[in-house]
């Protein structure tokens, strides 16, 4: 029999933090993190990393390890989760991945070989990309993904150039990003029990706008300067995520204090849909509706109730 591994996946500020630690401690188990922003050090106040005392309460592997001046990948994070996972299981606990980045995700639950070079025929295809960005720039390369792929082009912001590049790759290969996964291979390391938390929209939003005002209140401009004073650039790949993008935009006088309020608030929703978008084609996803519930409690019951059964 396989081992077990549960995976609590969900939007940004859902509240996936409280229910992992909830089954941290039920189940006598470990959070993996698989948040892209929370893995890096020095960057606390915008990727809401989990706080000291609730660190405390479940030890976390994959929060505060990497330099964000260095590169990071998928493929190194599947490395070092991999790892994380055989630890713990290596002591008798439950590995809990918590988080809600896709392809982190994905690098888990799908055999997924980051290890063969690429062929000589995709490398000169990537390459070709890469240039037409850097002669015609993001937009142009991006109206190509919508000729091919209109709905990945819809969840692709232009700037990301690795995932448009990405999603023209799969294209190419008549593979649309929507359902790339479709033809991946589930993991046969281990049994992945999946649970989905989610919210309705007005709910999500309101705890999106409510997080954002307290990460500003936290000091997010403050820790933003510091980062550049590091030697931090906006091209910098950990900079590239949502807040810290935004407020170096702030700094560099293109907008107002408000404006960057605002396009955080606005970016981290429609980053919020994207996701819910990727965790909807997982199968055997169980979801639940924090919502339908009164108390938090309530929900957490159903899901160390659901998680029990399988387990």
């Amino acid at each position: 029999m396989k081992d077990k591994v549960l995976i609590i996946a969900g939007p940004t500020a859902v509240g996936k933090t409280k229910y992992a630690i909830e089954a941290a401690r039920r189940f006598d188990g470990e959070i993996v993190s698989a948040d892209s922003m929370q893995l890096y050090k020095f960057m606390d106040i915008g990727s809401a990393k989990p706080t000291k005392e609730e660190r405390l309460l479940a030890k976390h592997h994959l929060v505060d390890e990497i330099d964000p001046r260095e590169p990071f990948s998928v493929a190194e994070y599947q490395k070092r989760a991999k790892a994380a996972i055989k630890d713990i299981l290596s002591r008798h606990k439950l590995p809990i991945v918590c988080g809600g980045t896709g392809l982190y995700l994905n690098s888990l639950i799908y055999d997924m070989n980051f290890s063969a070079p690429p062929s000589s025929e995709s490398a000169a295809f990537r390459k070709e990309l890469e240039d037409f960005a850097k002669r015609e720039g993001n937009e142009a390369l991006h109206r190509k993904l919508r000729e091919k792929d209109e709905k990945a082009a819809e969840r692709i912001h232009p700037n990301n150039v690795k995932k448009v590049i990405r999603a023209l790759e799969s294209a190419a290969l008549g593979k649309k990003i929507a359902n790339f996964s479709d033809s991946f291979v589930l993991t046969k390391e281990f049994d992945p029990i999946l649970v989905l938390l989610d919210r309705n929209r007005d709910e999500l939003y309101e705890r999106i706008n409510l997080r954002t005002g307290i990460l500003f209140e936290k000091g997010l401009c403050d820790e933003v300067r510091s980062l550049l004073e590091m030697g931090l650039v906006k091209e910098n790949i950990s900079m590239k995520g949502i807040g810290y993008k935004e407020v170096i935009d702030y700094l560099e006088g293109k907008y107002d204090l408000k404006e960057a309020k605002r396009l955080v608030r606005q970016n981290t929703r429609r980053y919020a849909k994207r996701q819910l978008t990727w965790f909807r084609r997982y199968e055997d996803m169980h979801r639940i509706d924090i919502s339908a519930y009164e108390h938090d409690e309530e929900a957490i019951e159903e899901m160390i109730s659901w998680v029990k059964n399988r387990l």
